[in-house]
């Protein structure tokens, strides 16, 4: 049994625990609004520190020190081969011990993909050693038949094992490990790939950090409650990239790689694109350096997997079919969502809502943080603040209104205090008499702190714990009507080292140990920068503020030195501080994070699945809504995810700052999501920590009404930033909302071509226009889908904005003005200065889309039974296509669909209509044709007749058609034509 008040070595283990948290409340310290409660010390979250491996002088380097591996009893396969690999000398031990015996399988399992796997010889369910990831959690795809593939394996023993994967076609090397060696340890895996000069790689989420990562780079993957801390592990773990490489072609089509990002003029350029997947859940560091990549991981196997691309959009495809296709989210969830930190009560949600229909924004849900729990507890609102009886009737006219309501949902359970009797909490009782919760290494509940005070935490291993969790969602929604979930904290976060609360639940409930925001100690006073600029008074006071606080309150350190290093011991694993120490932002693994050795049903530690606890409470909050909601598209936003989670959920970048730093970060952020196959992704829009300002957040409100999921959320006790509160913001949102719910029909049919063939939403400059290397870091600006083109202001106090027209100098392409509809003249460098005052954000059609668009409303319903209007951007050629995608926008087997697909060639719009059930019975507007450089305007004719010169307006300086009074509704029949 743990005791909570020491650190003690268990079987060779450090084991977490805290100091102890008995004791009289400190009158000194800050109280929640509810009672007076016991704070716990800030200590509770200390661990003894570690330095990372890769920052330690003293790590030793396992490539100089380990024999590596020699292959042999090699044997073909229907699909592959097989061989054997043993130890070629003395095993190292360096930081686990040594393999000696792995078994190599190799498998041609598709045309696009090829599998490598390698595994212990001998694996026993007994040996606690090892941890090999089961298809059960994280799908494993399986072998085709006849595979014929560009991708070919080649191996060598020369001096030791190692293996290279190229393509057959071209000789390239995508991935070799040449020259290095594998270590292969209990508690270690290494191994490494060669990479050319200044490569481009993408992906490895999630991170703050630039789309292109770099060749200075190491990627942590460690599942972590932390604020976006620039180029650290946060709340997702991706294991996967994308590799693009460029060629200049001479005549005869020879390829010469190119290492410069620089267009030289007069080249022609292509590229070629691949993906490599490592299906491993463990901790893990990615080395990205200037000549190779090295992943190292802390358990698990080598289980590998390529895709040749050629380009970005057949390599995603390849890695989405492997992991799972992205969801398709029902059609209200585009609409804008407005939440914070701070809502506590429901007269403050009706004024939300009144205040946007106020000034005429459209708004779509309100989304409910912590503050309507009952003391900040899972499936209990306030009955006070959050009354049930007339939350009926709000969530009656909300819903009436054709709006929704989002509520948090967090993930760790309450466990109430045995001594007082008014403590009871039936959800922790329910789930306790299954056997739904992670245990500590004796059996003993483990229990953590998190906002209720003490907690335990659901072990999606166990039997119980799925139907519990829907059993509490369908009681939920009896009492308290909600749309969707927006699942918190699954990293899985605790605020304590080790079960804190074992021994110490008299005191419960506690207060975190730390101070809430709006405390004396953490007061919300920092503002954007360029504030002082605008703002000098405000932001002159704010500073004094700033520095009083923090003369008060003084910034205190509990670390402690010399650094904690372990050294193997043979045949134990020491989970709690592994030998090797992933470069983890929160230091020891069990810091803010469940302990490592925290146990889960089936005997499986934390230790190997942490990085998946995320995954399994979006895989049981899927399964709970579908219960709710029988037939209808759960709707999910989560921050803990892991590969493949797109299938089920959504994902919000976390908890950023209002600083245009993080405006800025959002686009890669939002991109690298696109690979990792989870297109609904959206920020916290004007920032969640600190104070936004008007400049800032008119910005922000105009570029994420452009990303998939559109959310302004900010922190307690920072001030407001609702659409509303300033009238220039007000402008600036109404005039991106307007294109944005235009869009929506566009914006669906991406989210269909997503999930059904793995399609990406928001996309990189780089993988629309492959052949142009320039681009290889272009992420300031990018595109929604193929079509829309958004070059936002991402600094303060500029009224202008560099943008990129991929392209048009070549004369390749056209892009066409958003808002008049003209051609963008062809500017005299690739680099072209754009108007963009505050309140503007610059968005371009490109030539050769064609547009279904809807009229702008306040709520998605509005807009679904709207007027159509087409819009045609003629590309250089006169061609143009598009499609669309209809149905019912909730169910998730919909019985009744439309399509239709538009072509243009020789002046004339053909229409095909695939009447799938659906009907939808809006009429043709307008149809608006771009590009067109003459016309008779008594010539046009809509299938086959001649209109009416009044339904037609040419302006010849814009080059623009308009043709309007069409007497049909827009998807009749089988389709339809316009000829001019």
């Amino acid at each position: 049994m743990w005791t909570p008040t020491a650190k003690r070595l268990l079987a060779g283990s450090l084991v977490f625990s805290t100091c102890a948290v008995a004791g009289a409340q400190n009158p000194s310290m800050p109280t929640t609004s509810y009672a007076p409660r016991f704070t716990i010390p800030a200590s509770a979250n200390d661990a003894p520190p570690v330095l990372p491996n890769i920052r330690d002088p003293m790590a030793v380097d396992a490539q100089r020190v380990c024999p590596g591996y020699v292959a042999t009893d090699v044997q073909k396969t229907a699909t592959g081969f097989t061989a054997a690999l043993h130890l070629a000398g003395a095993p190292c031990n360096v930081y686990g011990t040594d393999i000696t015996a792995l078994n190599l399988t190799v498998e041609y399992q598709a045309s696009d993909r090829l599998h490598i796997e390698i595994l212990p010889t001998f694996i026993h369910p007994s040996n606690a050693s090892f941890y090999i990831l089961p298809s059960s959690l994280v799908p494993k795809p399986s072998v085709e038949a006849n595979v014929k593939s560009d991708l070919e394996f080649s191996w060598t023993n020369d001096p030791t094992f190692a293996f290279t994967v190229s393509r057959k076609g071209t000789g390239e090397k995508i991935f070799s490990t040449a020259g290095t060696k594998l270590v292969y340890e209990n508690q270690f895996i290494e191994f490494i790939s060669a990479l050319p000069e200044n490569y481009n790689l993408y992906g490895l989420g999630e991170s703050i950090h630039g789309l292109r990562l770099g060749n200075n780079f190491t990627k942590t993957f460690y599942a972590a409650d932390s604020p976006d801390t620039v180029d650290t592990n946060l709340y997702g773990t991706h294991p996967s990239y994308l590799e693009t490489r460029y060629y200049t072609t001479d005549a005869s089509g020879n390829l010469s790689l190119v290492t410069s990002n620089e267009k030289a003029p007069g080249m022609n350029y292509t590229s070629l694109s691949h993906g490599v997947y490592l299906r491993n859940a463990h901790g893990q560091d990615v080395l990205l350096r200037p000549d190779n990549i090295t992943w190292r991981t802390i358990g698990g196997s080598i289980d590998l997997y390529f895709f040749p691309g050629p380009s970005q959009p057949e390599v995603t495809a390849s890695y989405l079919n492997v992991v799972g296709l992205p969801a398709l989210q029902q059609f209200w969830t585009f609409g804008f969502h407005q939440t914070r930190w701070g809502y506590a009560n429901i007269s403050q949600l009706e004024d939300v809502v009144d205040n946007y229909s106020k000034f005429n924004i459209p708004l779509e849900s309100v989304w409910s943080d912590i503050d309507y729990m009952k003391s900040y507890r899972d499936f209990e609102a306030d009955p006070v603040r959050f009354n049930y009886t007339q939350w009926a009737g709000f969530i009656g006219r909300l819903h009436a209104s054709g709006r929704y309501y989002v509520p948090i949902i967090d993930s760790a359970i309450y466990i109430p205090n045995p001594e007082n009797e008014t403590d009871a909490y039936p959800v922790f009782d329910r789930g306790n008499s299954v056997g739904a919760f992670i245990t500590n290494p004796d059996g003993s509940l483990y229990i953590g702190d998190v906002w209720p005070g003490y907690t335990v935490f659901p072990d999606w291993l166990s039997e119980g714990s799925g139907p519990w969790w829907t059993n509490e969602f369908v009681e939920f929604h009896k009492q308290w009507a909600f749309d969707g979930a927006w699942v918190d904290m699954s990293e899985i976060s605790s605020f304590c080292v080790g079960s804190c609360g074992s021994g110490n639940l008299s005191l419960n409930p506690v207060h975190p140990p730390f101070a809430l925001p709006g405390e004396p100690q953490a007061l919300v006073l920092e503002y954007p920068e360029g504030f002082e600029v605008s703002n000098t008074t405000e932001a002159a006071s704010a500073s004094a503020s700033i520095s009083s606080s923090m003369s008060a309150y003084p910034a205190t350190s509990t670390s402690t030195s010399p650094y904690y290093r372990t050294t193997p011991t043979p045949g134990i694993r020491d989970v709690n501080y592994p030998p090797y120490a992933i470069n983890n932002v929160k230091g020891p693994l069990g810091v803010s994070a469940i302990s490592p050795n925290a146990t889960h049903a089936d005997g499986t530690l934390e230790y190997d699945v942490h990085n998946l606890w995320g995954f399994g409470i979006l895989k049981a909050t899927y399964n709970a809504l579908s219960t709710v909601f029988p037939g209808i598209r759960p709707f999910i936003i989560g921050r803990g995810t892991f590969a493949g989670a797109g299938s089920v959920a959504g994902h919000w970048g976390g908890d950023n700052y209002s600083k245009w730093i993080y405006m800025f970060y959002s686009i890669p952020q939002a991109l690298s999501m696109s690979l990792a196959g989870i297109p609904m992704f959206g920020v916290d829009t004007c920032g969640f920590a600190g104070n936004s300002d008007m400049e800032l957040c008119s910005r922000w409100m105009q570029l994420s009404a452009f990303f998939p999921f559109y959310r302004n959320h900010n922190i307690l006790s920072a001030h407001s930033q609702e659409a509303y509160v300033w009238a220039s913001v007000i402008d600036a949102s109404k005039s991106a909302m307007s294109i944005r719910y235009q869009l929506l029909p566009y914006l669906y049919t991406l989210f269909y071509h997503a999930h059904t063939h793995g399609q990406t939403v928001m996309r990189a400059l780089a993988w629309e226009f492959p052949n142009d290397p320039s681009l290889a870091s272009a992420d300031r600006q990018f595109l929604l889908g193929p079509a829309i083109l958004v070059i936002p202001v991402l600094e303060p106090g500029v009224s202008t904005v560099n943008g990129v027209f991929p392209g048009l100098i070549e004369g390749k392409e056209i892009w066409y003005d958003w808002y008049n509809g003209t051609a963008v003249p062809v500017p005299a460098q690739a680099n072209t200065t754009i108007n963009a005052p505050l309140g503007h954000i610059p968005v371009y059609v490109r030539g050769g889309s064609v547009l279904p668009l809807q009229q702008p409303a306040l709520t998605t319903r509005e807009v679904r039974t709207s007027p159509w209007d087409v819009v045609v951007a003629l590309d250089k050629t006169g061609h143009a296509k598009g499609d669309l995608y209809l149905d019912d926008g909730a169910s998730t087997t919909p019985n009744a669909t439309l399509t239709a697909a538009f072509t243009v060639q020789g002046r004339k719009l053909n229409v095909s209509i695939n009447q799938g059930g659906w009907k939808d019975v809006n009429a043709l507007r307008n149809i608006t044709i771009l590009g067109v450089n003459d016309v008779n305007e008594s010539s046009v004719a809509f299938n086959g007749h001649k209109l009416n010169t009044t339904q037609v307006s040419f302006n010849k300086e814009k080059r623009t058609l308009l043709v309007s009074g069409f007497a049909t509704t827009a998807w009749k029949g089988k389709g339809w034509s316009l000829q001019w």
